[in-house]
């Protein structure tokens, strides 16, 4: 049986290898066991996420994460099935992990299958929870935290990290017909749908730009203090995304705001630099309150 584990985790982790870009580096800081733990989630939300990637139609979807929940169910009542699940088995006995926070993920993902736009912040603060804050209060589980604020903490991190991922993805996903900014802040900063599908860069959109990107760096600055309440082995791992999320936008600004021209990304130099700095702050207590 332990080798069958050692084999689940081992694909879980070239899933994550293959797939996480930023998160990779992050989860490198983390203790062996967490860090294999956190493989298995990361898998697991991969799995989800695939489904609305691929090209079938909305009623194969549909089933297909029906069935991921249902695989889900049977890896809490100790029947898991395949190499994710069977290492997700382990890591929810180990560290306690609540099956709601990733049913709340499988939520996410379809709303992705239904939905295309959202009206007003609070429905998309909803998506953004699901598809990332339910993560974030997967994570801490695994991560080993204690006072109760760091749910609401990570709660606020998620939700900048996935503010970020949009602003960052907007001519990928207008190519795929969405828009995930709300249309109330399209209608009161007057930039239209169909220029943001186009491409459009003017004063409006960088107006539109400057108040998302100011939204998102507000969740993070009440995301970082989930940070000092974290044990210290584990503080890196969400410092280190902390830093690269906030990098992204620092990029989205000094470009003008303009994400239409070539996709916003971070080398594998500045990664390693910035995982390098801030696991290393993490080493000094309580360093990151005032850094």
């Amino acid at each position: 049986m332990e080798m069958v584990l050692e084999e689940a985790y081992s694909y879980c982790r070239d899933v994550t290898r293959r797939s996480a870009r930023n998160f990779y580096y992050a989860f490198l800081t983390l203790p062996r066991r967490r860090r294999c733990a956190i493989y298995a989630v990361y898998a697991f939300c991969r799995l989800c996420d695939d489904v609305a990637d691929e090209s079938l139609p909305l009623e194969a979807k549909t089933l297909r994460l029906r069935e991921i929940g249902e695989a889900l169910d049977r890896t809490y009542d100790g029947r898991p099935d395949g190499s994710v699940f069977v290492a997700l088995k382990d890591a929810v006995q180990r560290y306690g992990i609540a099956l709601d926070d990733l049913r709340e993920i499988i939520l996410g993902v379809e709303m992705d299958l239904t939905r295309t736009r959202y009206g007003t912040f609070e429905e998309l603060r909803q998506y953004c929870y699901r598809v990332a804050s339910a993560v974030g209060l997967v994570c801490i589980q695994v991560f080993g935290y204690r006072d109760p604020k760091a749910r609401d903490y990570a709660v606020d991190l998620g939700i900048a990290m996935q503010l970020t991922n949009i602003l960052r993805d907007l001519r990928e996903d207008a190519a795929r017909g969405r828009v995930y900014i709300p249309l109330e802040d399209l209608g009161s900063l007057q930039y239209s749908e169909p220029e943001l599908i186009r491409g459009v860069v003017n004063d409006s959109f960088r107006r539109l730009m400057a108040f998302e990107v100011s939204r998102a760096r507000d969740y993070f600055r009440r995301g970082r203090q989930l940070l000092p309440l974290l044990p210290r082995h584990s503080r890196a791992c969400p410092a280190v995304l902390y830093g690269l999320y906030s990098r992204v936008l620092d990029r989205i600004e000094e470009r003008g705001y303009n994400v239409f021209e070539r996709r916003v990304s971070l080398s594998s130099v500045e990664k390693v630099y910035l995982t390098a700095k801030l696991w290393l702050q993490c080493q000094v207590p309580f360093a990151l309150r005032s850094s």
